[in-house]
């Protein structure tokens, strides 16, 4: 019997998200709802810019907050990535402690933590710059065989594919161990350009995926295909278990044999930041859970409606409520 549901593999970074005007986001120069790597100095300089505005703090990267989703609903997850052991790392180590998720590795020291900061304007996009930091580490050290073996999935970051060989090295091997641990594997593709620019090893990894979550233009650039209909066919005909979410027209699920048309709940969205991690972390729980696909695919749309009708990246609360609440539990 395995005593994790999920353990997420990404990039840890400790999100700062600032709103900010159309007039202050025009300063910058920024091409409105990017995520770019900052050059250098750059990340430092934006947060010295906005050092005294009201900005929310919070440990996160992709698959950390799809984990901490999966925790808050009750499930059993754990989390891998470098982290340094300055105030960030600390910050985002006690955080996931308090969430109830485990912390696979050890913080690093003299090593700085990395940050994103996501800038939100008022039509509710985020434009983001990242510095990985010590997150750009990871390596087969980094890699907790112990915890994969016990984790029922192993869910697996796309932006980790931007990274050295080093942290290739480290995906083929986390890959290898769950494997052989009969740990099933899951991986998003987190953005349209890591398809178009890593497309080589995120399509070797993929290969020995159990499931795939992208959105509309992931799907397109893996495939080729001009629209989410036609992605979907084409993943599903090559990989076991696929889901697509389609903004507002809600989600594509092809799980068990069986294919889902999820419905999205309106809303009007005040931050993007997050839906698609929220969909995958609910799902993910969901299905290790005895939720059908369906289910698990409905509560993830749901629940990623919370997460934009509110600023930050994941719920601070009531996320089993939403849960329940949708599945009428």
């Amino acid at each position: 019997m395995k005593r994790l549901d999920v353990c997420g593999i990404g990039n840890g970074l400790v999100d700062v998200l600032l709103r900010i005007t159309d007039q202050e986001f025009a300063a910058l120069g920024f091409e409105r709802a990017t995520t770019r790597m900052a050059e250098a100095g750059e990340q430092s300089q934006l947060l010295e810019k906005f050092k005294n505005y009201d900005a929310l703090i919070a440990s996160g990267g992709s698959v950390a907050n799809s984990v901490i989703a999966v925790a808050q609903l009750g499930g059993k997850a754990a989390y891998m990535g470098c982290l340094g052991d300055d105030k960030y790392g600390t910050h985002f180590e006690s955080e996931l402690q308090s969430l109830g998720v485990e912390l696979a590795n050890h913080l690093i020291a003299n090593q700085q933590t990395g940050t994103v900061v996501a800038l939100i304007t008022p039509d509710g996009e985020r434009t983001m710059r990242f510095d990985l930091g010590v997150a750009s580490h990871l390596s087969l050290p980094y890699i907790n065989e112990e915890v994969i073996r016990q984790s029922k999935w192993l869910f697996i970051e796309g932006y980790l594919f931007a990274n050295s060989e080093k942290a290739h090295e480290a995906l083929r091997h986390a890959v290898a161990i769950a494997k052989s641990a009969d740990t099933k594997i899951a991986v998003t593709f987190s953005e349209a350009w890591i398809v178009s620019g890593f497309g080589e090893i995120l399509r070797e990894i993929v290969g020995h995926a159990d499931l795939v979550f992208a959105n509309e233009s992931e799907a397109c650039a893996f495939t080729g295909k001009s629209n989410a209909k036609e992605a979907f066919a084409a993943l599903s005909a090559t990989i076991p278990n696929v889901a697509i979410t389609v903004g507002a027209e809600g989600s594509l699920i092809s799980f068990a044999g069986k294919q889902h048309r999820i419905e999205a709940f309106p809303c009007t969205p005040v931050d993007l930041t997050g839906a698609g991690d929220m969909f995958a972390g609910a799902f993910l729980y969901g299905v290790t859970n005895g939720f059908s696909a369906a289910e698990a695919g409905k509560a993830g749309c749901f629940l990623s409606k919370q997460v934009i009708t509110r600023v930050g990246p994941r719920l601070s609360s009531g996320t089993k409520d939403y849960w329940n609440e949708c599945l009428g539990k």
